[in-house]
């Protein structure tokens, strides 16, 4: 006699909704194309003839991206909203949000990433504009 019966059906429902959730990746098509997927999985040394693996690293990794940028965008935010309390004066014309890669890297850095970049590369919004077209 089983003294726990629910533990039992407690993990036929989780081997249910797992095998439910895997057959509903075969239906899904995700952002991330499984050729790319499956590069970089051989890439590093990972070798899987499912297509439903192939597609829960896709989503995982479209998940992922997707919080990075979410999180970057509200640095972005921040960033801007700093600049606008310090020239109050000044009324800001351009409202465009400008991916730098200092709000890139915060961004990473909260998941564990780590990124450095070279001081050659630009921050600014109006690098590699003509300066005859530059609004100042």
């Amino acid at each position: 006699m089983n003294p726990n019966p629910q533990s039992s059906d407690g993990k036929h429902d989780d081997d249910s909704a797992l095998s439910d959730f895997l057959a509903s990746l075969m239906d899904y098509t995700p952002t991330i194309p499984d050729e790319l997927v499956k590069h970089y999985l051989a890439k590093s040394g990972f070798q899987c003839p499912d297509v439903r693996l192939i597609r829960l690293v896709a989503v995982a990794t479209q998940k992922f991206v997707a919080e990075v940028a979410s999180d970057a965008l509200q640095h972005c935010k921040a960033r801007q909203a700093a600049v606008v309390k310090d020239k109050r004066d000044k009324q800001q014309k351009d409202k465009r949000l400008i991916l730098v890669m200092d709000d890139l890297s915060k961004s990473l850095h909260e998941y564990g990433v780590n990124v450095k970049h070279q001081e050659y590369f630009a921050d600014s919004p109006s690098t590699g504009i003509d300066p005859a077209s530059r609004e100042e």
